[in-house]
Protein backbone atom coordinates (compact mmCIF):
# COMPACT_ATOMS: atom_id res chain seq x y z
CA UNK A 1 0.00 0.00 0.00
CA UNK A 2 1.09 3.71 -0.51
CA UNK A 3 1.16 4.10 3.48
CA UNK A 4 3.31 1.23 4.28
CA UNK A 5 5.83 2.70 1.13
CA UNK A 6 5.90 6.09 2.74
CA UNK A 7 6.85 4.32 6.54
CA UNK A 8 8.94 2.14 5.02
CA UNK A 9 10.86 4.80 3.09
CA UNK A 10 10.90 7.24 5.97
CA UNK A 11 12.02 4.78 8.51
CA UNK A 12 13.99 2.15 6.90
CA UNK A 13 14.54 2.87 3.21
CA UNK A 14 18.32 4.49 3.69
CA UNK A 15 19.29 1.52 6.42
CA UNK A 16 22.57 0.33 5.52
CA UNK A 17 23.04 -2.37 8.04
CA UNK A 18 21.12 -4.76 10.45
CA UNK A 19 21.32 -2.15 13.11
CA UNK A 20 19.87 0.71 11.41
CA UNK A 21 17.11 -1.13 10.19
CA UNK A 22 16.74 -2.49 14.23
CA UNK A 23 16.49 1.07 14.83
CA UNK A 24 14.30 2.20 12.00
CA UNK A 25 11.60 -0.24 13.18
CA UNK A 26 12.00 0.35 16.79
CA UNK A 27 11.52 4.26 15.69
CA UNK A 28 8.41 3.43 14.18
CA UNK A 29 6.89 1.01 16.81
CA UNK A 30 8.10 3.66 19.07
CA UNK A 31 6.08 6.74 17.19
CA UNK A 32 3.27 4.07 16.54
CA UNK A 33 2.68 3.27 20.31
CA UNK A 34 3.47 6.59 21.85
CA UNK A 35 4.22 9.68 19.98
CA UNK A 36 0.94 9.36 17.95
CA UNK A 37 -1.64 8.55 20.82
CA UNK A 38 0.78 11.28 22.48
CA UNK A 39 0.02 14.39 20.17
CA UNK A 40 -3.46 13.28 19.38
CA UNK A 41 -4.69 13.92 23.49
CA UNK A 42 -2.49 17.05 23.37
CA UNK A 43 -4.56 18.44 20.56
CA UNK A 44 -7.29 17.50 22.71
CA UNK A 45 -6.21 19.34 25.71
CA UNK A 46 -5.43 22.18 23.44
CA UNK A 47 -8.57 22.11 21.60
CA UNK A 48 -10.13 22.53 24.91
CA UNK A 49 -8.01 25.78 25.30
CA UNK A 50 -5.40 24.24 27.98
CA UNK A 51 -1.71 24.74 27.35
CA UNK A 52 0.26 21.34 26.65
CA UNK A 53 3.98 20.72 26.68
CA UNK A 54 5.32 17.50 24.74
CA UNK A 55 8.88 16.39 25.34
CA UNK A 56 10.72 13.74 24.23
CA UNK A 57 13.31 12.30 27.26
CA UNK A 58 16.06 10.28 25.61
CA UNK A 59 18.78 10.81 28.54
CA UNK A 60 20.28 7.14 29.36
CA UNK A 61 20.80 6.10 32.71
CA UNK A 62 23.81 5.00 33.57
CA UNK A 63 21.55 2.48 36.21
CA UNK A 64 20.39 0.32 33.19
CA UNK A 65 23.92 -0.18 31.74
CA UNK A 66 24.37 -3.88 31.47
CA UNK A 67 20.42 -4.31 32.05
CA UNK A 68 19.12 -3.15 28.47
CA UNK A 69 21.16 -3.26 25.16
CA UNK A 70 23.26 -0.40 24.48
CA UNK A 71 21.09 1.16 21.67
CA UNK A 72 18.29 1.89 24.00
CA UNK A 73 18.25 5.42 24.82
CA UNK A 74 15.73 5.55 27.47
CA UNK A 75 12.88 2.92 28.09
CA UNK A 76 9.31 4.04 28.84
CA UNK A 77 9.05 5.84 31.96
CA UNK A 78 12.44 6.29 32.33
CA UNK A 79 12.66 10.19 33.04
CA UNK A 80 10.23 9.18 36.24
CA UNK A 81 13.63 8.77 38.59
CA UNK A 82 14.60 12.16 37.45
CA UNK A 83 11.46 14.14 37.61
CA UNK A 84 11.18 12.69 41.08
CA UNK A 85 14.66 12.98 42.20
CA UNK A 86 16.48 9.64 42.19
CA UNK A 87 19.35 10.52 41.01
CA UNK A 88 20.05 13.14 43.87
CA UNK A 89 19.48 10.11 46.37
CA UNK A 90 22.16 8.76 48.06
CA UNK A 91 22.55 4.91 48.47
CA UNK A 92 21.30 1.99 47.08
CA UNK A 93 17.29 2.87 46.44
Amino acid sequence: SELADQVYKEYIGKAENSAQVRDGLLDVLGDFVFVVPGIEVARYHRDAGNQVYFYEFQHRPSSIAGVVPEYVKADHAAEIAFVFGKPFLAGDV
